[in-house]
């Protein structure tokens, strides 16, 4: 499963970058808001750091106003995908930008039927929302095993992108399903590494270390 990171914060991209823990970038209004960066600025930074495709939302409603904000979107770098809502403005949109070479990724996902009709529409990434659902007392993995069901009966080649992950459960859960990609904050990716019994593995051995009374350097 490929990692996205859910951040406009360059110096936490970067330093999962370096461990080879990112396959790609996703942001939004309200990532770009706390960065406090300009959205051109910081979006061509990102761009350039990383080798995979990098999400950048539009804001416009209408179909044609988010085609010209997408194109322009696109024009930051070769590895942007164009973020649009699941809205029927947002699948107009979507084919346009998608027929012209442009990754587009389809956000705001809640349903199966919406998500058949971002593949249809050439999304290259639909994002279905994990832990929007949990609020409201659905199961979002259900979601994205009936996607990826659904995906794999017609051969649907738009990759299944899990999007607000809030736990290590939530990744675990969108892997073992099948989940193409996920996308999560810093937080949660480092969380992963994480286990009790590893910390009192370690513990125990450290002890036992000191009681040697050896050095290795």
């Amino acid at each position: 499963m490929k990692f996205f990171v859910d951040t406009a914060e360059v110096d936490e991209i970067a330093e999962l970058n370096d461990l080879g823990m990112v396959d790609g970038v996703t942001t939004n209004p309200s990532l770009i808001l706390k960065s406090g960066r300009d959205i051109l600025d910081v979006t061509k930074e990102i761009a350039g750091m990383v080798d995979g495709p990098v999400s950048a939302e539009v804001v416009a409603l209408e179909a044609d106003a988010m085609i010209a904000e997408g194109r322009k979107l696109a024009k930051i770098a070769d590895n942007i995908a164009v973020k649009v809502p699941l809205t029927w403005a947002g699948l107009k949109a979507c084919k346009v930008l998608s027929s012209e070479g442009n990754m587009v990724n389809v956000t705001l996902c809640f349903s199966a039927n919406q998500a058949l009709l971002a593949a249809k529409a050439g999304a290259t990434f639909i994002s279905p929302f994990i832990g929007r659902l949990d609020d409201i007392n659905l199961d979002g993995m259900d979601l994205i095993a009936d996607i990826r069901q659904i995906y794999d009966n017609y051969g649907f080649e738009t990759q299944i992108l899990a999007a607000s992950i809030r736990s290590v459960n939530h990744a675990f859960q969108a892997a073992l399903i099948g989940s193409d990609v996920m996308t999560a904050p810093p937080k949660v990716i480092k969380q992963m590494a994480e286990h009790p019994l590893t910390d009192k593995g370690l513990a125990a051995f450290l002890a036992d270390w000191e009681k040697t009374g050896q050095q290795i350097l």
